[in-house]
């Protein structure tokens, strides 16, 4: 496992229709999305997700914690700790829940300014969302050194 500091990351805006992905790394604290992962009620391809494990050899997983704006938990706040809790016993990696208050709001923002006119149902925004998931975890202090 790398160093806290030098870790290779892959982040996920857990949903229930699509799972946004983005992989970067702690050093460079930058994070690139990547395609979203569809699911089926909440239910990934888990053996998608073995492959994107496979491919990246990521040192942490992270997992976007939707909290209410007054930092309550929601059903789908605990749907995404299931989720992470679920991604850490298929496989073995560590998980970090963290705050994606307004992530999506965030990444919609940012597809219109890209030109994006579409329905985001169709043509999500997971992937920048899980993108922006990402870089504020690696933004946040309380996570830099931490080892999982």
């Amino acid at each position: 496992m790398a160093e806290a500091g030098q870790r290779l990351v892959l982040a996920f805006d857990y949903g229930t229709r699509r799972i946004g992905v983005a992989v970067g790394n702690e050093m460079l604290g930058s994070a690139t999305a990547l395609a979203p992962l569809p699911a089926r009620n909440g239910i990934p391809e888990w053996q998608q997700i073995g492959q994107l494990l496979n491919e990246w050899q990521p040192d942490l997983l992270v997992v976007g914690l939707p909290l209410n704006m007054d930092g309550t938990e929601s059903d789908m706040s605990r749907r995404a700790r299931k989720f992470g809790n679920r991604l850490h016993g298929r496989f073995g990696k560590p998980v970090e829940v963290f705050d994606e208050r307004g992530s999506t709001r965030a990444a919609k923002r940012i597809a219109r300014d890209a030109g994006h006119r579409g329905n985001y149902r169709d043509d999500g925004v997971d992937g920048i969302a899980a993108q922006l998931i990402l870089e504020s975890f690696f933004a946040d202090d309380t996570f830099l050194h931490r080892m999982p």
